[in-house]
């Protein structure tokens, strides 16, 4: 071998990287007794020696499901498959979780019941789709004087909206904003 040519990866400083298995199976089985549980198995306690023989005669593999259970609980099953089930219930699990997005509503103090009305309408719509909304009313100038009709115009807000949305945070001023969050009443089934 001359001194041009190097093992994969060693201009990095390794050679091939072999993956770690984050189940310990078969021979890696660490432990003298383990529960059995699965298909085609009697449930129960088994010696380690029984349960690799029952995994054998099967033409399984013998999977550690949870280590730190006494005695740790075990599988047996096809790893491969049994990997590929697992990713597939966690792709599953992350598409049907729904990402919960925060809509925001601007009023100023001087804002009209009609806005305001108009302004309800869209956000029963926002929390009915189950998303927060984050309501401001934006003080300008010397407006600041009107807080309290500001902090009036979030309370009546939320009354309207009391049937869709309950009250997260109340009003409170930071800077020119007075702010308010509602969140989605949780659906009766």
């Amino acid at each position: 071998m001359n001194s041009n040519s190097r093992p994969f990866n060693s201009r990095f400083g390794r050679g091939p990287q072999k993956r770690e298995d984050e189940h310990a199976t078969n021979e890696k089985i660490r432990s003298l007794e383990v529960r059995l549980a699965g298909d085609n198995v009697t449930p129960g306690v088994y010696s380690i020696k029984d349960a690799l023989d029952l995994a054998l005669s099967m033409a399984l593999d013998l999977i550690e499901i949870s280590p730190n259970a006494k005695p740790p609980v075990c599988r047996i099953a096809d790893y491969n498959k049994f990997l590929y089930e697992k990713k597939k219930k966690e792709k599953e699990i992350k598409a049907n979780a729904k990402k919960v997005e925060i809509k925001e509503i601007r009023f100023t103090p001087n804002t009209d019941d009609h806005d305001v009305e108009f302004k309800a309408k869209h956000a029963e719509e926002f929390l009915k789709e189950g998303n927060k909304v984050k309501t401001y009313v934006m003080f300008r100038g010397r407006a600041i004087v009107f807080k309290e009709r500001g902090e009036l115009l979030l309370l009546q807000f939320a009354e309207r909206l009391k049937e869709f949305a309950t009250v997260e945070q109340l009003p409170l001023l930071e800077g020119k904003r007075m702010f308010m969050t509602l969140t989605p009443k949780a659906k009766k089934k």
